[in-house]
């Protein structure tokens, strides 16, 4: 059992992710920001489109459903949330459903806190998680909707995957997610890290997908209770000690 990503740019600074059951030649797209990029990538691959996996609601993670679904004829699968969008998803998935891509089985992980429905994608035979807006390399998303007890919770599931597992975020932010980073935290395994990435940035190299080994050792954000005595804070819930942290990015200019 086992899977392909194939991984391109969309809109200004998204991801896109086709993925494709080897045993069975099935493929789903992770998130439709782009309706164009998608439908080329997937000609030029051959790939025929069976499922789409929304992650939330928000259109440049949904936005493309309805135009490449009219071209394939693929099942749009997605939280309710999605609905907001003008169509509810054909099935409507919450955490703790799965779904199956052929032979590949894709644990829906509960992941709210960007948006109140927020989930994620985990194919746990093959350590691959696509995780939209919840996590990103170094970062995390904005609460537009939750709340930080429940965006913590959120991350703390992701992070409760494997080390090894590779996670596919929606967004190239590394580099601003790297220089907030090292203003609240001074570890030399996150120096050594950050320069790795301004080096690839300036090649134009991706720094997604990520794992979450990587993430655990250096994302402030997983890495917030730790921090908390940096904001002033002690004796805190480590969900008070992320939302300092989530605050202090929120307002960063670097």
């Amino acid at each position: 059992m086992s899977i392909t990503v194939h991984q391109f740019p969309c809109l200004s600074d998204n991801y896109g992710f086709l993925v494709r059951d080897e045993a069975t030649g099935l493929a789903a797209c992770v998130d439709t920001p782009e309706a164009e990029p998608i439908l080329r990538e997937l000609d030029a691959l051959g790939w025929k489109l069976h499922l789409i996996l929304n992650t939330h609601w928000h259109p440049d993670h949904a936005g493309g459903n309805a135009q490449i679904k009219a071209a394939t004829g693929a099942t749009v699968v997605g939280p309710q949330e999605v609905e907001r969008l003008g169509q509810a998803p054909d099935r409507v998935v919450a955490g703790g459903d799965h779904v199956m891509l052929g032979e590949t089985r894709f644990e829906v992980i509960e992941s709210g806190g960007h948006t109140l429905g927020h989930v994620a994608y985990f194919d746990a035979a093959d350590h691959v998680a696509f995780v939209g807006d919840t996590l990103f390399t170094l970062g995390c998303g904005r609460m537009f909707e939750g709340t930080p007890e429940q965006m913590w919770a959120s991350l703390q599931r992701l992070a409760a995957l494997p080390d090894d597992t590779r996670v596919y975020c929606a967004h190239e932010y590394t580099a601003s997610n790297a220089r907030f980073a090292l203003s609240v935290d001074d570890d030399p395994v996150l120096k050594a890290r950050a320069d790795q990435i301004f080096a690839a940035r300036e090649r134009g190299e991706w720094t997604v997908p990520t794992t979450i080994g990587q993430e655990k050792a250096t994302n402030p954000f997983l890495r917030a209770p730790a921090l908390a005595g940096r904001f002033g804070l002690s004796g805190v819930k480590d969900y008070e000690a992320f939302a300092a942290v989530r605050a202090a990015k929120d307002s960063f200019k670097g």
